[in-house]
């Protein structure tokens, strides 16, 4: 009897003390392999005790809380661009990407937990209503988007056509914030303006790296030669980016065949480059990039490049510095997660992404600039090519 007393007891201690897995019994797939130096015991842990303790337990849904917890594991990576998609999200993930859904015509993104607007797009409602590059968004609807997901603000953000969304904003300079009510609309994303200037330069502003933008530009070089203009003003302000292929194939026209235009390095440190088609027809063509804080992406790539092998001289603010690499991957069938699985460098290895691109000549544009109608960022672009 003494000792079956004792071979219950220590059956019963061990029972108690096996590891916080083993005593989930109602989630499938916890068995997968993992890391031995890595304990798990903690996360285990607080799931039972959620489980046995939380006051409305009646409601937990297991699933929501496995979902939850891989948004936690990407939360922790503290990299905006990373996020998991639900069942629920990753429709209208989906959905958004055919284009069902209406928006503003607006780039965010974050900025130290602080969510803000990278570049209005010219044209949309959001640049209608005053929208500018660098204000801080502060509420959507009235919630608070301090360390809001980034993808959860594009969605509070995005609508049916016709719907209104209420932003309260903080523009640079400010010390109040204001209340700015936006219609969603479909939104057309322009591609590209010129000006032919009577002293002799061209002006190409670029406001999206898209499919269209290849062929626009090229057109755009056209129109350069046969006014005769002699030096070129390419301006990248407030365009958020777009297509890779965009970017480099604009770099093509002033850069020989096989340089580097752009470097992928992803974790391992391996790097995939990206090279100039050599289209290569402007020899010492005198050129300026002006840039700003919504200048991100593919605009920054393109500027970097052409800073890099002092082809244009580039004149304004710093960019936003969005300089990462996303891919769509598949969890389950209805579920995705969204990874930045590399970095983009300029062609001397300098990262692109959160420090940005700092220009050869910085020009701030101030409010008060804004406000009298000038803009100090071209005419220093035009001073310097006139000299």
């Amino acid at each position: 009897m003494a000792l079956l007393i004792v071979f219950a007891s220590g059956v019963f201690v061990g029972y108690i003390q096996r590891p916080e897995i083993d005593k989930i019994t109602n989630v499938f797939g916890k068995e997968l392999s993992k890391p031995e130096e890595i304990d798990f015991s903690p996360f285990w842990k607080s799931w039972n005790i959620i489980e046995e303790k939380y006051v409305s337990n009646e409601g937990i849904s297991e699933q929501d809380m496995v979902w939850g917890a891989i948004q936690g594991l990407t939360d922790s990576l503290g990299d905006p661009y990373t996020t998991f998609f639900p069942p629920t999200e990753n429709e209208v993930f989906k959905s958004e990407v055919k284009g069902e859904f209406g928006g503003v015509g607006m780039e965010i993104g974050m900025r130290n937990g602080v969510l803000i607007v990278i570049a209005p797009l010219e044209g949309t409602p959001a640049h209608k209503a005053g929208l500018k590059a660098g204000d801080k968004i502060l509420k959507i609807d009235g919630k608070e988007t301090v360390d809001i997901a980034l993808e959860k603000a594009v969605q509070m953000i995005r609508g049916e056509i016709g719907t209104k969304v209420k932003l309260t904003i903080l523009s640079e300079g400010d010390e109040e914030t204001k209340e700015v009510d936006i219609a969603r609309d479909t939104i057309q994303i322009p591609v590209i303006g010129t000006e032919a200037r009577t002293d002799g330069i061209f002006v190409i502003k670029l406001h999206s790296f898209s499919e269209k933008s290849i062929m626009a530009f090229r057109q755009a070089l056209r129109e350069m030669i046969n006014s005769g203009s002699s030096k070129l003003i390419l301006d990248l302000r407030s365009n958020p980016g777009g297509y890779l292929e965009s970017a480099v194939d604009i770099a093509s026209w002033f850069l020989p065949l096989g340089k580097v235009v752009a470097r992928e390095q992803f974790s391992n440190k391996e790097e995939t480059p990206y090279r100039s088609k050599g289209y290569d027809i402007f020899n010492n063509l005198p050129m300026v990039i002006l840039v700003n804080k919504g200048s991100a992406s593919a605009s920054e790539i393109l500027a970097g490049a052409l800073q890099d092998y002092k082809i244009a001289t580039i004149v304004g603010e710093k960019t936003f510095g969005k300089g990462s690499v996303q891919e769509l991957v598949p969890v389950t069938d209805k579920t995705s997660l969204k990874v930045t699985i590399a970095r983009w460098l300029t062609p001397e290895g300098r990262t692109i992404s959160e420090k940005g691109l700092t220009p050869d000549v910085e020009i701030e544009f101030k409010k008060e600039d804004f406000e009298a109608g000038r803009d100090p960022q071209m005419e220093k672009a035009v001073e310097l090519l006139n000299k």
